[in-house]
């Protein structure tokens, strides 16, 4: 049992005030025995000494921020003449040197509030549980009838735990949203803190709030291929989540999607074990989900004023309608390939008339540029982006509550991430606004944020997203979750807006620049050597920086899950095809399908098979079959008379 201190405790220390170091409203010292458990970070309780009418005094919260030594010598020389200038003989005075701890503490709440006043000179006490809740505020959510409290780890100090827990109004919003984690990479743990709080999320996000659900996009290796398997804890680490009340379990509801590799049917993911992959479903967009964004795929520098306007006509007057060209031709465009009819039947009728330049409005030349920009982004983004149109898509308007969706994307191209992160997150928005998601508030999880929001460069697609995400996202519900190794080298405006700051181990060179100027020097020593599963937290609630620690998340880490479920080789494709028709059906039939498919050209089967995942009927072999068509027998040559050979020529000339 944990030995919490109580308000009978013993003091630890007591306040001091000298003309130098005056206590004030928001900082004051105190000092110490010199065997202490007080350290930096440590909370701690001022009592002031009770007024004579029966009132009790007033009663100050503070957290340690620095620590001072102190001994009765003038100048270092003093010490040195006493030894002699021998170091072994300094041990060897009559009478040990007296030496005092001085400690300053950064004032986290008072108690009244009003009026506001300088620290008394009380009694300094180690503060307990019920302290740490009321030092940081969080009785004001923790009690009444909503309760909005999600545990994000433990303070520890002195041999005490004490859950700490953020205000979901002010962590997912509307009071205030969005949460930014900053560590170096590997060691401060950023993934895990992320996934551990989306699981304390899912577990203790109010009834009342509604429906909740998490998107995040696995940018780099298997870091969350593998939320939804179990991993391995340490007794510390379940005592850890039993105290604070969070189940160590893995993720219940996961979805997974991931765009194909090159060849169009095996999925460009780490998570291709045969007993994970029929969880994996593909990404695939067609014309109609990409030409929104072209944007993010184009060259800014080549796509102006006209071609945008160009690429608006196509999305808004020739997607998904019958359109004549004004040559005599009708075209309906439905995937890159009808939309490269479409210019080939458009610039060929504009040279063979060859008395103008224009079309409806447009610029030959401007349709050149667009032509020669659109019809390649099929081929920069293989696997992901289709030419006949197929799409496989994330759920829209049936997200689920309490349900994680991983977009893999850690071995797609950066044009590729970009792409999906955009129109992703803009499809979000877009059903947020509506109310028709199937929940009321969305978590996003991007890391590497210094990449798509970077503080200097050029004001791409991505950022200006970010940018409105942070800014008005609390309003719909979308709420962005962000980590990256350095703070200071992302656009302010986005970490400014976070309302929840999260700091692992930081690198000195970090700590150094202007963002952490309000840290004191102990304070930036401890975050330079933050071990495994400590973090600094800055709350709205919390006037003052918070170190806490937090259990190893209880889903397998990714490098654990590819060595105990090792990626499978990239299978042929007929044997790929059946895969992903066994995932949709398991009682087809392999050997029937590779019938069916056999002979066929790939491009049809692609086809084919993108038409039987968006239907998903009863009948998977049935519905392959009809969407292949009928097979055309090739009939054998009749046979041919035969022409008896001429005679041989003669050598008579006549």
């Amino acid at each position: 049992m944990i030995d919490r201190a109580s308000p009978a405790s013993p003091p630890v220390g007591r306040v001091v005030a000298t003309e130098l170091k005056p206590a004030t409203p928001y900082q004051f010292h105190f000092w110490t025995a010199q065997e202490t458990t007080v350290g930096i970070g440590a909370i701690v309780r001022v009592e002031e000494q009770s007024k004579g009418n029966g009132e009790g005094g007033r009663v100050v919260y503070g957290v340690v921020t620095d620590a001072f030594a102190y001994s009765d010598l003038a100048t270092p020389l003093h010490d040195v003449i006493g030894a002699e200038g021998d170091p072994a003989r300094a041990a060897e005075a009559p009478t040990v040197r007296q030496e005092i701890r001085l400690w300053t503490a950064a004032v986290l709440r008072q108690i009244p509030e009003e009026p506001l006043q300088p620290v008394p000179l009380g009694r300094v006490l180690v503060a307990s549980d019920a302290d740490v809740a009321q030092a940081l505020r969080m009785d004001a959510y923790l009690t009444g009838a909503a309760p909005t409290g999600i545990p994000i780890g433990l303070y520890t100090s002195g041999g005490l735990e004490s859950p700490v827990y953020l205000d979901a109004d002010f962590l997912l919003g509307p009071e205030a949203a969005h949460l930014n984690i900053s560590g170096v990479s590997g060691l401060a743990t950023k993934t895990s803190a992320v996934e551990f709080l989306l699981a304390s999320i899912f577990q203790h996000f109010p009834v009342h709030k509604g429906k909740i659900a998490a998107v995040c996009f696995n940018v780099k290796g298997p870091d969350l291929c593998f939320l939804d398997q179990a991993g391995t804890l340490s007794d510390e680490d379940r005592r850890r989540y039993e105290r604070l009340g969070v189940a160590p379990r893995a993720f219940e509801r996961v979805r997974y999607y991931a765009p194909f590799k090159a060849d169009g049917v095996n999925l460009n993911t780490l998570r291709t074990h045969p007993d994970l992959a029929p969880t994996v479903e593909p990404l695939v967009w067609g014309l109609a989900e990409v030409l929104d964004y072209a944007e993010v795929l184009l060259n800014r520098d080549d796509i102006d004023a006209k071609a945008d306007a160009f690429i608006d006509f196509l999305s808004d007057r020739v997607l998904n309608r019958d359109f004549e060209d004004g040559f005599g031709g009708t075209h309906r465009v439905q995937s890159f390939a009808d939309l490269d009819r479409l210019f080939r039947a458009i610039i060929g009728g504009l040279e063979d008339a060859g008395r103008s330049d224009m079309w409806r409005t447009h610029h030959i030349a401007t349709i050149r540029k667009v032509r020669n920009r659109l019809s390649n982004i099929s081929t920069r983004c293989k696997g992901l982006v289709a030419d006949d149109g197929q799409s496989s898509d994330l759920p829209w308007g049936a997200f689920a509550d309490r349900t994680a969706y991983i977009v893999d994307l850690a071995n797609v191209d950066p044009l590729g991430q970009d792409l999906v992160f955009a129109r992703v997150v803009s499809k979000l928005r877009e059903h947020l606004e509506r109310r028709d998601l199937g929940v009321e508030a969305v978590v996003v999880f991007v890391d590497e944020l210094n990449k798509y929001a970077p503080a200097d460069g050029p004001d791409t697609y991505v950022k200006k997203m970010l940018l409105d995400i942070s800014e008005r996202g609390r309003y719909l519900g979308l709420v962005l979750f962000a980590a990256e190794q350095f703070r200071s080298q992302v656009h302010r405006r986005v970490v400014g807006n976070a309302g929840t700051q999260v700091f692992g181990r930081m690198d000195m060179d970090e700590l150094a620049t202007p963002g952490y100027q309000v840290l004191s020097p102990a304070t930036k020593i401890k975050l330079a050597t933050l071990p495994i599963g400590e973090l600094m937290i800055r709350h709205p609630h919390f006037t003052q920086p918070i170190f806490v620690r937090f259990p190893r998340p209880a889903a397998l880490r990714g490098r654990d899950g590819v060595e105990r479920f090792p990626p499978a080789a990239d299978l042929p494709f007929a044997e790929a095809v059946v895969r992903q028709l066994v995932r949709l059906d398991r009682g087809v039939r392999p050997n029937l399908v590779k019938d069916l498919i056999a002979d066929r050209d790939e491009v049809d089967v692609r086809r084919a098979l993108a038409a039987v995942r968006r239907a998903r009927p009863d009948d998977v072999t049935a519905y392959l079959r009809k969407a292949l068509g009928s097979r055309v027998a090739v009939d054998a040559p009749r046979a041919r008379p035969v022409v008896p050979p001429l005679n041989p020529i003669s050598e008579e000339p006549y």
